[in-house]
């Protein structure tokens, strides 16, 4: 599935990992030192097990049910969500031997605390647009992004992914830059998740307007009680879920704004990546472009059913015309792996992380990604 234009690459810097408070116990992986699978090819050696997480998306159906796979590999997928599956890379032990990670999290560790546990390879597992998750409230006399300038806003993380993605076009497209608004952080979210108690103010000036929310307090609490005027958040908010009268979206059309957007930028923001244990690549130096091969597989199927007119894979009526309009608007290949087709957004992800004080300095983007990967393209 992938192409290769071999150009010589630095090699990858040294390997550490970080500790994080509250992660599991994880069980050592299969593939270890000595493994049978350890090949001075692309050809993937017989008899191991290579044991995969993430969300079961779509996009990965086929390696689920084993419609895809890798030769004489077997392949054991476990479905897990990202506060688990992050838990364990980032934590003192590695469960998992290729894994989903957020993007934004995979920077600032790797930028931050020379975490190299973990390399990741271009695959894009998890994308979205984020104008849908910024609320008002419907008594904050918000009508436009501009008018946020000032105004308190609650969120459930100030270092989240989607929070960081949402400052960026704020800052790009309407001009209202982080420090325009004063920012709350919740020490919980509304879908009963917990936040660190400890306010992190990262690489932040000490002057940013960023404080830490009543203790027990969520970001619904927040808007509801008019301690906030708006909010960022990774999720939604239960008091919008619930259909309460005093919140709405910011941008009334999503769509029409989340489509606005993306025709003027061509970019498509990525939360999540794909990463292989890096020990596990030194010893088999074809894993990356195999995995890459792999994902990039189970994507033309779930492309396959979606455009399927026989039957609905998915529960939704439209679901060929959404397909087919999508097609229309951002290419037949508009879920794309690799460097290249993905520059923008990584540039972008970069330079965010930078600037919004989540990394104390700005990252090459090829430099997160293993050098074998850097020049693969998918055949679609």
């Amino acid at each position: 599935m992938a192409q290769t234009h071999e150009t010589p690459r630095p090699e990858l810097q040294r390997r550490e990992f970080l500790g994080i408070a509250g992660a599991a116990a994880a069980s050592t992986a299969v593939l270890g030192a000595g493994s049978a699978l350890a090949s001075d090819n692309e050809e993937v050696a017989r008899g191991g097990t290579i044991k995969l997480a993430g969300y079961g998306y779509d996009r990965v159906q086929a390696i689920m049910d084993g419609t895809e796979g890798m030769d004489g590999t077997d392949i054991s997928f476990e479905t897990s969500n990202i506060y688990a599956v992050s838990a364990s890379a980032f934590g003192p032990e590695q469960k998992y031997d290729v894994t989903e990670i957020g993007l934004i999290p995979l920077i600032r560790k790797y930028v931050n605390e020379d975490f190299r546990a973990y390399t990741a390879i271009p695959v894009f597992i998890s994308r979205i647009f984020r104008h849908r998750n910024v609320f008002v409230s419907t008594d904050s006399g918000i009508e436009t992004p501009e008018d946020l300038r000032g105004k308190r806003v609650g969120t459930d993380g100030y270092a989240f992914s989607a929070n960081t993605w949402i400052r960026g076009f704020l800052q790009d497209q309407h001009g209202v830059k982080p420090d325009d608004m004063h920012w709350i952080e919740t020490s919980q979210s509304s879908d009963g998740a917990k936040t660190s108690l400890e306010l992190n103010r990262h690489f932040l000036p000490d002057d940013f307007p960023l404080v830490k929310g009543p203790e027990g307090v969520d970001e619904s609490d927040l808007l509801l009680s008019g301690e906030c005027d708006a909010i960022i958040a990774a999720i939604t908010p239960k008091a919008f879920a619930e259909g309460n009268p005093k919140i709405r979206r910011l941008f009334r059309d999503v769509r029409a704004a989340e489509q606005d957007y993306y025709r003027q930028t061509r970019v498509f923001p990525i939360m999540h990546t794909v990463a292989i244990r890096t020990e596990l690549i030194a010893e088999n130096p074809w894993l990356p472009k195999a995995v890459f091969d792999l994902y990039s597989k189970a994507k033309q199927v779930a492309y396959a059913n979606l455009e399927s007119t026989t039957v609905l894979r998915t529960t939704l009526p439209w679901a060929t015309q959404d397909f087919e309009d999508t097609r229309a608007l951002m290419g037949e290949n508009f879920w794309p792996y690799g460097i290249e087709d993905n520059r923008k957004e990584l540039e972008l992800a970069m330079r965010y992380c930078h600037e919004q004080g989540l990394a104390k300095r700005h990252l090459d983007l090829e430099k997160l990604f293993h050098p074998s990967t850097l020049n693969l393209v998918e055949n679609v």
